[in-house]
């Protein structure tokens, strides 16, 4: 059983009373927290020290009961709070009060360019962590999106740096105003799944700055981040959990980052690499994470047994031992020992409002010819619902952020729901995918085994969809292997389970469809020219049916746009063009340097499926001239620039302006264009609010590996305002003297 983690104040009046009140500083919250670090720190005998930078269970690791310092206890995240394993097993423990608000994953979130939600994102998982009485969530994921066959990317933030870098903090901030610390992973360079333990990155350093540790930048010194989970990659020909450029040059030496470096569960293959090279908590080693170990195998830990032995043959000092316990202590301060911390709430229809709202702010409205969406229920006796991700339960599968929800409304029973008895609903399966309803231990409880063939389930949607006023088809990808899952990466750009040909079939049987594409990744969509209406859906959690069908018919308006580009196949991916994906023989060469996304697609005039940046909405937007407060910027100056945006609709609407900076010439190969700024707006019918962008020199910077510095180059810029990376609304010119 899980053992009573809460600091007995029985104890801290014991210590008191001993006659340590005047030294027990780390005891007094009112003190330093360096100072009470120091304190606790020259109290604890050396296999105090040891026993505290590694894990004793499978999510936990220990205090120091001697010192009153509780256990610290980890949850995975980021989407919710992962229900309670057994001690050392991943069993379930089978607690009845552990179901959670599923939230929407990320790229949902990252989808609404919504900073504001994004900080509700995380106040509201970070209240459940804390009634769940977790001490550090295991999240948020910011790995760049490199490629659209990394099964983990519905976990992370998207292409571009500066959206994952904006919208990262504010979620950071949330979880943390809880007392619990935000543990941002996967620092750097996890990619890929394939061959995620031994794949060496190889990378040049302008691409790694400018493109993949941006928004680990964000999270330390913006974000203020508890903690950071190293990467199972190698980079460097070193594992990203013991790592010494990434560690210990880059996050402690140049950005300042002062707290706790954690494994990733069977992230640490070396002890000497793991004592010298900057982590400082050990978990999962020895069980790979997945399986069952020796027993009492935690003593047998890099940070464990054998870090204690080479101390005490004098084969390492205790410098590193010391710092690395400092970083633990500091995180116990802020979270476990911190006595003031709200209690948090768990299930509640707070949270399930937050998670609606984000969900319905995050789906993305790609296609709407004809006005075919909103449906208008008015004029609608019959809606068909077809596809196997109307029925099926997301939450559960995907690797660690596998969920057991409190509740899971379904796309088929959101859209019953809401449309009720103004319109006949009706169910057509379409497709057989992925009948399972379990993982880790987490049952579903669905039967959606069918053994009817491919061509019975066809011919009963198209029977279904011949006469209905509009039809929904429901696909797209789900979270099983080769799909969007941790532990492997997909194998093709295209949809699963032949459904590309059950959606032409669809289109030409009923000219009223609307393709909602349920996943976390782009995926190749040869049909789209003939279906009128398309809706990047996303996994959107414990709310999905409420939200979707909130935003089918018309009760909100979508106003999501994508954080990464669909490209029209695979090889318009730079990282199956000029790069490589997966690599082979353990090494992966990222030829494309910084030309990762609509970068590469705007340098070599490749037209995408669906722009970085698009999204559509129900209403209509018209943009004024671009305009700046002078046409001249100095190194330490700033520059200004406003654009009107009317509604020109008939409804309420928010846009998303986007600005663009473009270096019109440059000593170095530069993307055409790259966002720097963007800001949402509501708009009524006819209104118009003037957007402001104030950026400065490091808006126009780029990164000299020879000089080791950010550099803004004299000369030409111009600031481009868009509605999506393609669609560009205006643009003027300025100088950097």
């Amino acid at each position: 059983m899980k053992t009573i983690k809460l600091v007995s104040l029985m104890l801290l009046f014991a210590i008191a009373a001993s006659g340590q009140e005047k030294k027990a500083i780390y005891l007094d919250e009112n003190q330093p927290i360096e100072e009470r670090v120091e304190d606790a720190l020259s109290r604890m005998t050396l296999d105090e020290k040891i026993a505290i930078i590694h894990a004793q269970s499978k999510f936990s690791s220990p205090g120091v009961a001697r010192l009153g310092i509780p256990e610290l206890w980890m949850t995975d995240g980021p989407h919710g709070i992962r229900p309670e394993v057994l001690w050392d097993e991943w069993e379930q423990a089978g607690w009845t009060n552990d179901s959670c608000i599923a939230f929407p994953a990320l790229t949902c979130l990252a989808s609404t360019w919504n900073e504001d939600l994004s900080l509700l994102y995380g106040q509201s998982i970070g209240e459940e962590a804390r009634y769940r009485e977790k001490d550090v969530l295991l999240g948020p994921g910011i790995n760049i999106y490199r490629s659209p066959l990394n099964g983990r990317n519905f976990e992370y933030m998207g292409e571009d740096p500066y959206l994952a870098s904006k919208m990262v903090v504010p979620y950071i901030k949330g979880v943390q105003q809880n007392g619990v610390a935000a543990c941002v992973k996967h620092y750097a360079l996890n990619n890929q799944e394939t061959d995620r333990h031994t794949i060496n990155v190889n990378v040049d350093d302008r691409a790694l700055y400018e493109i993949y540790l941006p928004a680990f930048k964000a999270a330390v010194q913006e974000g203020d981040a508890w903690a950071i989970m190293g990467s199972y990659n190698r980079y460097q020909n070193q594992q990203g959990c013991h790592n010494e450029r990434l560690l210990v040059e880059i996050l402690r030496n140049e950005w300042g980052f002062d707290g706790a470096v954690v494994s990733d569960w069977g992230g640490v293959h070396n002890t000497m690499e793991a004592i010298k090279n900057g982590l400082d908590l050990e978990f999962g080693t020895w069980t790979d994470g997945l399986t069952m170990g020796a027993t009492n195998s935690y003593d047998n830990y890099h940070l464990a047994n054998p870090y204690r032995d080479l101390i005490k043959m004098g084969e390492v000092g205790t410098e590193e031992l010391d710092q690395k316990v400092r970083n633990v202590l500091r995180l116990n301060f802020r979270t476990a020992m911190n006595r003031n911390k709200p209690w948090g709430s768990m299930g509640s229809p707070a949270h399930a409002a937050a998670a609606k709202k984000i969900a319905e702010e995050g789906i993305v409205l790609l296609k709407n010819d004809k006005n075919t969406l909103p449906i208008d229920l008015n004029k609608t006796d019959k809606i068909a619902v077809i596809g196997e991700n109307a029925i099926k339960m997301m939450t559960v599968g995907g690797g660690s952020s596998s969920l057991k929800a409190l509740y899971e409304i379904s796309p088929l029973d959101g859209i019953r729901n809401r449309v009720g008895d103004a319109a006949e609903v009706v169910y057509a399966r379409g497709y057989v995918g992925d009948a399972s309803g379990s993982y880790n231990g987490v049952v579903t409880g669905q039967d959606l085994e069918d053994d009817r063939s491919s061509e019975e389930l066809t011919q009963e949607a198209l029977e279904v969809a011949k006469d209905a006023d509009v039809v929904i088809f429901v696909g797209g990808l789900n979270k099983s292997q080769n799909q969007d899952s941790e532990g492997a990466d997909r194998l093709s750009l295209d949809l699963p389970y032949n459904q590309d040909e059950l959606i032409q079939k669809l289109a030409v049987t009923n000219k009223n469809l609307v393709v909602v594409n349920i996943s976390g990744n782009a995926v190749a969509m040869p049909w789209v020219n003939e279906v009128p209406a398309i809706v990047q859906g996303w996994f959107l959690g414990s709310e999905t049916g409420n939200a979707l069908a909130s935003v089918l018919v018309g009760d909100a308006n979508p106003s999501g746009k994508l954080p990464f580009t669909f490209p029209v196949e695979l090889t318009d991916n730079s990282a199956h063009s000029i790069g490589e994906f997966p690599g082979e023989g353990g090494q992966v060469h990222y030829k494309e340097s910084i030309f990762v996304g609509y970068r590469w697609q705007e340098k070599e005039n490749i037209e995408p499926l669906f722009s970085f940046g698009h999204g559509l909405s129900y209403t209509t937007f018209k943009y004024g001239k671009v305009s700046a407060d002078k046409n001249e910027m100095t190194p330490d100056g700033k520059i200004t620039f406003t654009v009107d945006v009317t509604n020109s609709g008939k409804r309420q609407g928010a846009e998303i302006v986007q600005l663009y900076i473009r270096d019109v010439k440059s000593s170095l190969p530069r993307p055409v264009k790259e966002l720097k700024a963007f800001e949402k707006v509501t708009l009524q019918p006819g209104e118009t609010k003037t957007v402001t962008f104030t950026i400065d020199k490091s808006a126009l910077s780029f990164f000299d590996a020879e000089k080791h510095e950010w550099i803004a180059e004299s000369g030409d810029f111009e600031a481009i305002v868009g509605a999506s990376a393609s669609d560009v609304k205006g643009k003027t010119a300025f100088v950097l003297k």
